[in-house]
């Protein structure tokens, strides 16, 4: 286990010690918890956040650390839209190589995006980090960042059945 799969292990300890014991979640509690945390434990993480599915086919920035983030980002266009229109991780080692990139910060470099499914199929948000260093994420991000929107999303369906309205 390398530096970097250790200090995942920590955060992950933190979140599920500060989210896990809760009897009323908050999800946008535990989104700005998550984000917190994730941003205060690496130095290459500069824009640690989320977007929420808010209407169909419209992210609407979610709680985040860093400096501001884009109000919306439709499905069609970003890096973020494609996360959520596809429903896949998106890596991104070099954001000028990406045609319809959304530049929410000029010195936005890398990135990688992870959309947060529930165990039903249900898209509810997408965690995008931001790197100011260009190949700042590998696939041990994927991996780890992976996981956990897939228990962010089986945690989301545990609180929140599938016939509510779009989340909040």
């Amino acid at each position: 286990m390398n530096d970097k799969q250790e200090t995942y292990d920590e955060v992950f300890s933190r979140i599920k010690g500060l989210i896990g014991e809760e009897d009323i979640l908050d999800w946008v509690g535990i989104m700005a918890t998550v984000a917190c945390e994730l941003h205060t434990a690496f130095s290459y993480y500069h824009w640690t956040g989320f977007y929420r599915v808010v209407q169909d086919d419209v992210l609407l920035v979610g709680p985040y650390q860093g400096s501001h983030g884009c109000l919306s980002i439709p499905f069609s266009r970003g890096v973020c839209g494609a996360a959520a229109r596809t429903r896949s991780t998106q890596l991104v080692r070099d954001v000028n190589a990406i045609e319809d990139h959304i530049a929410c910060s000029s010195t936005t470099q890398s990135e990688i995006v992870v959309p947060i499914i529930t165990p039903e199929d249900r898209l509810i948000a997408v965690l995008d980090v931001d790197s100011d260093d260009l190949a700042a994420f590998d696939a041990v991000d994927q991996q780890y960042l992976e996981a956990l929107c897939k228990k962010l999303g089986q945690l989301y369906a545990s609180r929140h059945p599938s016939s509510d309205p779009v989340m909040p």
